[in-house]
């Protein structure tokens, strides 16, 4: 994970989420106002939605550019479909969310329905994998969260390891990154997003900051992680600048 902030800022909040949502039109959006906290959130991943029975995670693993030329851009999106080094990450990450379903689920009812798809948004290609599961009835909704949290897309595997050696070697706390935002129906259903491609503002203390990670794998080289990173950083650092 890597970390990007300044001191002294004086930004509008909502001006730069409206500038923000323009140019990732993602689907899992937030503005989230915390007294003088908020939260400017362009997520493009699900964590868990849940309608009925039916429980719902899309991790996403894998990234790669888009380009204006259309056949340079096709050519970026198949390149991330075959790669094997993002398809590795995604499995292993679809894995973990099985397990994690499996713990709440009725018996037989954990699917993957979809493995290692390419979307496209405006700012990047990603790959996300869709897994399902029918919540058995002897636990809880809230049990259903508890059970999965956090997402094995901002943890790896195997979950509490990774999660060890990710509080010793990053710099800087991840507070609200790599959380979750979203809202309960009357009805007990629910859908949370994953807090990525997101600002955070202290309007008192006057301090934004963003984060980005990718993920580390025995076939990662440092440098296209780096570069990961810096595409996923590029609308954010847009917005501020």
């Amino acid at each position: 994970m890597h970390g990007i902030f300044a001191e002294n800022a004086h930004i509008h909040p909502f001006e730069k989420f409206e500038k923000l949502t323009t140019i990732s039109k993602a689907p899992f959006t937030v503005f989230l106002k915390n007294n003088q906290q908020f939260l400017l959130s362009a997520s493009p991943e699900r964590y868990l939605k849940k309608v009925g029975e039916r429980l719902i995670s899309q991790p996403i693993k894998g990234t790669a550019q888009r380009f204006l030329d259309a056949v340079e851009d096709e050519k970026s999106k198949n390149q991330l479909a075959s790669d094997p080094k993002e398809r590795a990450e995604n499995i292993m990450i679809t894995d973990l969310v099985r397990n994690d379903l499996s713990r709440t689920a009725q018996q037989n009812s954990v699917q993957v329905e979809e493995l290692c798809a390419v979307y496209s948004f405006l700012q990047v290609h990603q790959m996300i994998s869709t897994i399902t599961s029918k919540l058995d009835s002897q636990y809880s909704v809230i049990e259903a969260i508890k059970n999965s949290f956090p997402m094995g897309s901002m943890t790896g595997a195997p979950k509490v390891s990774a999660m060890k050696i990710s509080e010793e070697l990053e710099e800087t706390k991840r507070g609200l990154y790599s959380g979750a935002v979203g809202y309960f129906t009357p009805t007990a259903d629910f859908d949370f997003n994953v807090v990525i491609r997101s600002i955070l503002y202290n309007q008192e203390n006057k301090y934004v900051s963003f984060s980005v990670g990718s993920a580390i794998t025995a076939q990662s080289v440092p440098e296209k992680e780096y570069e990961e990173c810096i595409l996923k950083a590029k609308a954010m650092s847009e917005v501020l600048s």
